[in-house]
């Protein structure tokens, strides 16, 4: 066991990202573990030979520091602090630390009875050489994880931190309650309610025919001809990869689906403010992405697409209570359930754009292939789009609405699109 001893406790309500991820957990419950994520930190050169009661103390000392690593759900729901413990630790000697991280993500966590957070030690005999952390997405997002592992590579060599702890999530639902809270609550809810009364009512509307058992699956496309046609694209249109690649999405479900008006609801960071840029909690939220597609070409689209993306950026910083009460209104009013399910996730830490030799992409075309690493009964979602690492675009969608060959489609599609518009 770690112990810890914080410097305050009490309750308080979720935060927006808090309130946004749980409605997503107890849509895709009891196959909720899809939303958990981990880091693995080995053990830096200048903390070796690192023993497992100098790691305890540096972890026991990172969850002191961030409030999040030690918060509960409360009936309610709400933030639950606690400001003492024991974490539990796993010893796993000699193991491989990837096939560590999968066991402690596997099973959904316990909201309301275990801390956010698992750790593993992975030991070669009486030394640790990697930390292994499982996290819980209500306690942090990928970006808090990247605070987190700083700060625990930072412990174990110094043995503390200068500086006080960032903010945490109990001062930002402070903030959010408070009247500058409510203006940008406001404004984004109203961004919401226009587009709402005028976007398609869902995107993937039409039953496949071809649901699988389980019903949804992942496939994963690793593609460095689509990656290095992206950068090309970015640098010719000045804008980032990112928005290439949100934008070749939009218009490939335009043309797939026959919408000209396509709603994809693209996962946001919100750490554009200096007071939530190192905070350890969950502040990603969707934002609301409409391109006007028609009949247009996806390099036209892509001209026209920044304003769009910013709207939706914008949008992204918002209360989720308005953005029930706004869908509840729309469906109402237009007679039938509004929701896009159609989601795009960023999920790179580097946006890296240079302008690609075109026979460099060509010669890159060979290495695509494609892979299904995923299957499960729910998911709050139809269609979501992830971007990792190495030139992964993967797509989860529910076979009820998109079968897997035309999931496999897609994603073939989407790598086509790229490549014949940047050699174009």
């Amino acid at each position: 066991m770690i112990t810890f001893t914080g410097a305050r406790r009490g309750t308080a309500p979720l935060t927006w990202g808090q309130r946004a991820i749980w409605d997503a957990i107890q849509r895709t419950a009891p196959d909720d573990h899809y939303f958990n994520f981990g880091r693995i930190l080995e053990v830096p050169r200048g903390a070796r030979p690192a023993s497992i009661a100098h790691v305890s103390r540096g972890v026991g000392l990172l969850v002191e520091r961030h409030e999040a690593l030690r918060t509960l759900i409360g009936p309610g729901p709400v933030q639950d602090l606690r400001d003492r413990g024991e974490l539990p630790l796993r010893i796993a000697a000699d193991a491989e630390p990837a096939a560590v991280l999968a066991e402690l993500s596997a099973t959904a966590f316990d909201y309301a009875g275990e801390w956010p957070m698992r750790v593993a030690f992975v030991t070669r005999g009486d030394e640790v050489t990697h930390v292994v952390l499982a996290f819980c997405h209500l306690a942090s997002d990928g970006l808090g994880a990247e605070e987190v592992v700083r700060d625990l590579r930072l412990l174990l060599l110094r043995g503390g931190l200068s500086g006080g702890p960032p903010p945490q999530p109990f001062d930002l639902a402070g903030w959010q309650a408070s009247p500058a809270g409510r203006r940008q609550a406001v404004s984004a809810a109203a961004f919401w309610e226009r587009e709402h009364l005028r976007m398609p009512p869902t995107m993937f509307h039409v039953p496949s025919g071809a649901a699988e058992h389980p019903p949804v699956w992942r496939a994963t496309l690793s593609s460095p001809a689509a990656d290095l046609s992206a950068q090309r694209l970015a640098v010719r249109h000045g804008t980032s990869t990112s928005t290439v690649l949100l934008t070749a999405v939009g218009a490939l479900v335009a043309e797939v689906t026959g919408h000209e008006s396509v709603t994809v609801l693209p996962i946001v960071s919100n750490r554009f403010r200096a007071s939530t840029r190192t905070s350890v909690t969950t502040l990603s939220q969707e934002g609301l992405f409409v391109l006007e597609a028609g009949k247009a070409r996806f390099t036209d689209l892509l001209v026209e697409s920044g304003p769009a993306v910013l709207r939706a950026y914008r949008s992204a910083y918002h209360d989720p209570a308005d953005r029930e009460r706004v869908v509840a209104e729309a469906s109402h009013e237009r007679g039938t359930p509004i929701h896009p399910y159609c989601c795009f996730n960023d999920m790179r830490f580097v946006d890296q754009a240079v302008y690609r030799d075109e026979e460099l992409i060509r010669r890159a075309l060979p290495e695509t292939s494609l892979s299904w690493p995923l299957s499960q009964d729910k998911l709050n979602c139809r269609f979501c789009v992830h971007l990792g690492g190495s030139a992964q675009i993967s797509l989860t969608a529910d076979t009820r609405w998109l079968s897997r060959a035309d999931i496999e489609r897609f994603l073939l599609g989407l790598e086509r699109m790229l490549v014949e518009a940047a050699l174009r």
